[in-house]
């Protein structure tokens, strides 16, 4: 799955066009490298996402197309 859709369906950010955005502004990197919004996410890659001040690390924990919102937080941990 691409990594700008699983920010969206995980619901670490709210729309996708926002997350493509963070994807090409390189504040989003995985394994500690910056990457592009294409960028094919598995289980066990660790997401870092810097929005202004505030940095978010998570451990992806499943990687799932279509996700109800009660379970979305269920894709990762956060580390």
């Amino acid at each position: 799955m691409r990594l700008d859709k699983f920010l969206k369906v995980s619901r670490l950010i709210k729309r996708r066009t926002v997350a493509n955005e963070a994807c090409d502004n390189g504040r989003v990197s995985v394994n500690g490298r910056v990457v592009k919004a294409g960028y094919d996410v598995k289980v066990g890659d660790r997401i870092e996402i810097s929005m202004g001040a505030r940095t978010v690390a998570v451990e992806v924990l499943r990687v799932a197309e279509a996700v109800r919102k009660d379970d979305a937080s269920a894709m990762y941990k956060e580390v």
